[in-house]
């Protein structure tokens, strides 16, 4: 039986690269900075530009394909997900990175049909690395297959989090004082 989504996985491959055209470009550039939620929770012109002309591509390509994307649900969009195929979209995973000019930043696309992961595709625009995952296939770096860690004793592991826009000094403190007493998850 072909698979129904392979397809979608191979155009979020390109959309991924031409997006990160755009924001190596931009990378050049002057960036126009907004905040959203918080001053940890950044917005610029480029994540915009990028996140309409990804939705453009798809709706163009996939008309019937629901879309979510990050500055879209930040400026008021619903964010509703359905059994429908759906485009999850980060145009700039990595914003805070990107202002301050650090090479590490992505396009991050996620495809979900009923409810369920089907891939992901993040592309490191300055490395140029594109991971690609596949639901029941595994995970790869340029086509490289990726293996986990044989790290068993998670004392030994490096674990790296996100605390998204609640970057408040407390917070922070909290997560390290919870951290010197052992306790690793948040």
């Amino acid at each position: 039986m072909a698979d129904p989504w392979e397809e979608c996985m191979d155009y979020a491959v390109t959309l991924a690269r031409r997006a990160g055209e755009v924001v190596r470009e931009a990378l050049k550039n002057e960036v126009n900075v907004m905040i959203k939620s918080s001053p940890a929770d950044l917005v610029t012109v480029t994540d915009q530009k990028v996140e309409k002309m990804l939705l453009s591509f798809i709706k163009e390509k996939y008309p019937s394909h629901s879309f979510i994307g990050e500055e879209s649900v930040a400026a008021g969009e619903k964010s509703v997900l359905t059994d429908n195929p759906t485009w999850i979209i980060d145009p700039i995973d990595g914003t805070t990175n990107f202002v301050h000019r650090f090479p590490f930043v992505a396009v991050s696309i996620g495809f979900v049909v009923n409810k369920e992961m089907e891939f992901g595709v993040v592309y490191s625009c300055v490395e140029d690395k594109m991971y690609t995952g596949r639901r029941g296939r595994g995970a790869f770096c340029n086509g490289q297959k990726l293996q986990v860690s044989r790290q068993e004793d998670v004392t030994k592991a490096l674990l790296v989090t996100e605390l998204g826009s609640s970057r408040t000094p407390e917070t922070v403190r909290t997560v390290l004082a919870n951290m010197e007493k052992g306790d690793r998850s948040i």
